[in-house]
Parts: structure tokens; sequence; C-alpha cells
């Protein structure tokens, strides 16, 4: 098992808490997503993808949302 700061590390190219990394908004749940993060899109929502368990995953998917990194 890897360290969750790891994983978020090499998934998106920076630390968790980098003073580099700018806010990118509040997803529809209310969680912070920073530019880097991997996103979940349904028409004008987001959802935060770390955040999301795999049933919920799943219903975006069946739903039309579509996976992209906050720019």
């Amino acid at each position: 098992m890897e360290h969750p700061a790891i994983t978020h590390m090499e998934r998106t190219g920076f630390p968790p808490y980098s003073p580099k990394r700018e806010e990118y908004g509040t997803d529809a749940l209310g969680n912070e997503v920073l530019v880097g993060d991997e996103i979940l899109v349904l028409e004008d929502d987001f959802y935060l993808v770390e955040e999301l368990n795999p049933q919920s995953k799943e219903i975006l998917e069946q739903l039309g949302a579509t996976y992209k990194i906050a720019a």
C-alpha cells in the first residue's frame, strides 16, 4: 500500500499541498479542487475523482460524465 501523498504526486506531478498549485474551485459536493486534480465533468458540474467511491464514478460515467484534469 502506498501513501496517498505519493499516489497524488505521481498522478498530478505536484505534492498535495504545494504552494505552486492554484485553486480550481469547489466541486458539486463541496470538495476543494486544485489545478492538476482529476475531475469528472457532467454538464455544468464537476466532481473531484479522488473523493468519489467506485459506485459513484460508475454512475457518473453512465450518465455521460467525462474525465478531465482541472486546468
